[in-house]
């Protein structure tokens, strides 16, 4: 058996459905050893750019790994941008890329670059196969370590002259991952720092989500009785109605929720990302903080940590919720969460909704009101970002997709790509700006080519709209923002793709009803006005 084929073996082996990529001279042996595979679908895509934002999406939605692949030098490169999203958003993934033969890397070669030394700050493993008889412990070490909180990329490098050499059959077992808890000692006195406090705030990130611990983050919640506020990816933890849910924070502008968090004299942290937002910008008291995460506390003035509970978040909630905790019932002053609720336009009225302008919040609105419990929201960087940060309020945890890591525009659409391959039965709505859906629209006959229905919004504008927005308020103008755009419903059609331009809300629905019903891939251009 030649090296390719034990490398498809162990992938196999790891359960990998997906491989996005795109082929090139040096990785045509493992292509030809893929093409026998019975388990592993090879999906083609237009941009590696694209297949490792494909292969992040799927491994955020399918409790997998997502796999994406490309040849040496700039294909290697192109994947670059969508790994370092992966890397900052905690997303699993494996990338495999061709390279030179072993015989040509001591000198000056066609396309080659040192592979490794370039993705090593962008990923958790960055290994070059130079053993044939490694290759089982580096594809399951690789799988593994992209797999363990917090997780994120691997890549792996393979030298053409390797692929076609022999290596042997064997595989390495897939183990359940392990889990850890806090102390007794950790437990208890974090109890007590607990019950002695008044007021205590609840800030929770994507950690609660990516680990499973929702139901027992909600109990938790119903027996302190204290005001709960989410990151941007952490949205939907706690239920809409819920009466301690303060929604979103992290805005760099306007963050209501703050004058909350300043009258609390605990934090209870519980699974936040730092890359989201600095304590600094939201804990400008330096509150005590109780750190609940698989790691421990990065700890600074702005997060004075006074315990931390390190382990598994939900078997250390089920711990906490074991105990007596005294119900703190205590709401900020002010009328906050109602504030909040109307400011960020989080309240409508659906009998009026459909006579209202087409605003982006108006959008929102009409999304939340038709969705279900099995619809995904996928949203690209942009001005619209803050909207569905502030705004849209998901059925489920997890449902929604924002980049608040790397927040790279151009993901939506293949991000729609790698979630709709990993949740079939679930709709599928992405939103994205006139800008960044130029940066991967190719991807569309990608979707099309595969058969997929999901829904495109197009956002139109013909500007970068957040940075005309931070110059004008820096410089009083803007420079450099405007653009040209095509017809995005005639470019849609040109892909073999319904596109539709509604020109009130009330049409806008009627026509997301339909095409959330029919099943199909769709467009919509949305002109904007400012």
């Amino acid at each position: 058996m030649k090296a390719a084929d034990t490398l498809v073996h162990c992938l196999e082996n790891e359960g990998v459905e997906y491989i996005f990529g795109i082929v090139g001279k040096e990785t045509l042996d493992f292509i030809d050893s893929l093409s026998k595979s019975k388990q592993i679908t090879f999906i083609p895509v237009r941009h590696e750019q694209g297949a490792a934002f494909m292969a992040s999406a799927y491994g955020k939605f399918s409790s997998k790994t997502g796999v994406c692949m490309s040849t040496l030098g700039p294909g290697a490169t192109n994947l670059m941008t969508g790994i370092a999203s992966s890397f900052l958003d905690y997303s699993p993934v494996v990338a495999i890329t061709g390279q030179t033969g072993l015989n040509k890397e001591n000198k000056p070669s066609h396309q080659f670059i040192n592979i490794v030394k370039m993705f090593d700050p962008i990923t958790k493993l960055a290994v070059e196969i130079l053993d044939n008889l490694s290759i089982q412990e580096i594809i399951r070490n690789a799988f593994r370590i992209s797999q363990m909180e917090k997780p994120g990329p691997a890549i792996l490098v393979v030298p053409e002259n390797l692929a076609m050499e022999p290596a042997p059959p064997k595989i390495i077992p897939v183990l359940p991952m392990p889990c850890n808890q806090p102390d007794h000692l950790s437990i208890t006195k974090a109890y007590y720092i607990l019950n002695e406090s008044k007021k205590p705030f609840v800030v929770v990130g994507s950690g609660v989500i990516r680990q499973e611990g929702v139901k027992e983050l909600i109990k938790f919640s119903e027996r302190l009785q204290a005001p709960v506020t989410h990151s941007f990816t952490a949205k939907g933890i706690l239920p809409k109605e819920n009466p301690f849910n303060y929604f979103a924070f992290g805005f760099e502008e306007n963050d209501l929720v703050l004058s909350g968090i300043d009258e609390a004299d605990l934090l209870i942290v519980i699974g936040f990302d730092f890359v989201e937002r600095l304590p600094k910008e939201w804990n400008r008291n330096k509150i005590p903080v109780l750190h609940i995460d698989a790691h421990p506390a990065h700890v600074d003035e702005f997060y004075p940590v006074t315990s931390e509970l390190i382990g598994n978040i939900p078997m250390t909630l089920q711990e906490m919720n074991s105990l007596p905790i005294s119900s703190k019932n205590w709401t900020p002053s002010g009328n906050l969460k109602t504030s909040i609720e109307q400011t960020y336009q989080i309240t409508y009225n659906e009998k009026n909704l459909s006579q209202l302008p087409l605003t982006t919040e108006n959008i929102l609105h009409v999304i939340e009101k038709v969705s279900t419990d099995q619809t995904i929201l996928i949203s690209d960087v942009g001005a619209h970002k803050i909207a569905v940060a502030r705004t849209y309020q998901p059925k489920q945890a997890g449902d929604i997709l924002i980049s608040n890591g790397f927040a790279s525009m151009g993901i939506a659409i293949p991000s729609s790509i790698g979630a709709k391959l990993a949740r079939p039965n679930d709709s599928i709505i992405c939103i994205m700006g006139d800008g960044g859906a130029l940066m991967n629209f190719a991807e569309i006959e990608t979707a099309r080519r595969l058969g997929l229905s999901f829904i495109m919004i197009v956002l139109n504008d013909y500007v970068l709209e957040l940075e005309k927005q931070m110059m004008n308020k820096k410089f009083g103008n803007s420079f450099g923002v405007n653009f040209g755009n095509p017809d995005f419903v005639q470019l849609a059609t040109s892909f073999g793709v319904k596109g539709v331009r509604p020109q009130t809300l009330n049409e806008f629905e009627k026509l997301l009803k339909s095409a959330l019903s029919s099943e199909e891939l769709i467009l919509f251009e949305i002109p904007l006005k400012h």
